[in-house]
């Protein structure tokens, strides 16, 4: 009998640090199967990823995950919380025992956040600041721990997750190697640097600087496709923006408090996307928060397209062993296990996928839900 590990992923681009989380997790866990389940072609943080989902599953597999199952943009493009439940659903209806992430601090005690977490609060109906750090001070006054760290908000996200779905997995933190999640420079000494420092090099033109800090196959593909960013779409945002009625503005998921009016009128003056973020920012709203809902209204996603449970689980590849796996447990899932395309499928199930893969492929030319099969690495 196969037992798996489950991974949350976006591999946006897959470097050195993923390989270390990959193998730790399958040595300490003992499984023999790792499965990743990887955001899309549009991220966490409101972000086209720079490579489509296909080349970076296809990365993946070479590198060691065995499946890899697209984690739906309802659930990608989202808080982190949001985020972190959704993936945990489908890690456990992909019947996988462990879930291993990385964390900054992976001796926290999840269960006193969990136990002490806000209901209702007037310090939550403040406008001067994020939502999050107020969040963050409230269970520091409650716990004394310190959640203030990228990747301890998501470690603490899937705990609470996984203890809402009555704990069907058993959590494996990892502690995180190298620079800082969001440090946006390249390590000067190791092979571990983060994801936004090479994406930050790979955006603004260069390449060979990278080269030490992924594997061989991340850097040919770096050197041999277009890098995607928010530049290439932030024609389309403009003209999205500056056309559609506020009233209809006003309906997509998450514009609230009046931010719409925001958006136009930024719209209107900015030069670039660049340009357009640094105007339409405050401290109440983050960059990720703007950039997410940039998303959102580039698919037109309003809340009954994106509050919703997961429903199927999508194949974009796996490796032989992997393929072992999937026969294992293709009897006893609960959900659909979607591995081609058809327009009864796109209305039906991954609607909102289609519209981002749609965008996505404007910018590329390339395919990314019809004429798509899962990858086969041998």
């Amino acid at each position: 009998m196969l037992r798996a590990v489950g991974i949350v992923s976006e591999y946006n681009p897959f470097h050195n640090g993923h390989l270390y989380q990959l193998r730790q997790a399958q040595a300490l866990s003992g499984a023999d199967v790792v499965v990743a389940l990887m955001s899309g072609n549009w991220l966490q943080r409101g972000e086209p990823a720079i490579f489509d989902k296909w080349q970076r599953a296809q990365i993946a597999l070479a590198n060691g995950v065995d499946v890899v199952i697209e984690l739906p943009f309802y659930s990608a493009v989202q808080p982190s919380h949001l985020f972190a439940a959704g993936a945990v659903q489908l890690i456990a209806a992909m019947q996988c025992e462990w879930l291993s992430f990385g964390a900054e601090n992976p001796t926290i005690d999840y269960q006193q956040l969990i136990d002490h977490q806000p209901h209702h609060d007037s310090r939550f109906k403040q406008f001067d600041r994020p939502y999050a750090s107020i969040f963050q001070d409230y269970l520091f006054d409650q716990t004394g721990i310190r959640l203030n760290q990228p990747n301890d908000i998501l470690a603490f996200g899937y705990a609470n997750a996984n203890f809402n779905l009555g704990s069907p997995l058993k959590l494996l933190p990892i502690k995180r190697m190298g620079s800082g999640h969001n440090d946006d420079q390249l390590e000067q000494s190791g092979a571990i640097s983060s994801a936004s420092a090479i994406r930050n090099v790979l955006v603004n033109g260069g390449d060979s600087s990278i080269e030490r800090f992924v594997p061989s196959n991340t850097y040919r593909l770096a050197r041999s496709q277009k890098i995607v960013s928010w530049r290439d779409f932030w024609p389309m945002l403009r003209f999205e923006l500056v056309e559609t009625p506020i009233a209809e503005l006003h309906k997509i998921y998450q514009m609230t408090e009046g931010i719409e009016y925001r958006l136009k009128r930024c719209a209107m003056r900015a030069t670039s996307f660049e340009n357009f973020l640094h105007l339409v920012k405050t401290k109440r709203y983050t960059y990720t928060r703007i950039q997410r809902l940039c998303a959102y209204v580039m698919v037109h996603a309003y809340t009954r397209d994106m509050l919703v449970e997961p429903t199927y689980l999508r194949l974009l590849g796996f490796t032989r062993k992997g393929q072992a796996y999937l026969s294992q447990i293709k009897k006893t899932l609960a959900l659909p296990m979607i591995t081609k395309i058809t327009d009864d499928i796109v209305q039906q199930r991954i609607k909102m996928d289609f519209k981002a893969g749609m965008l996505y492929q404007m910018v590329t030319n390339v395919s990314q839900d019809f004429y798509q099969h899962p990858i086969i690495q041998n």
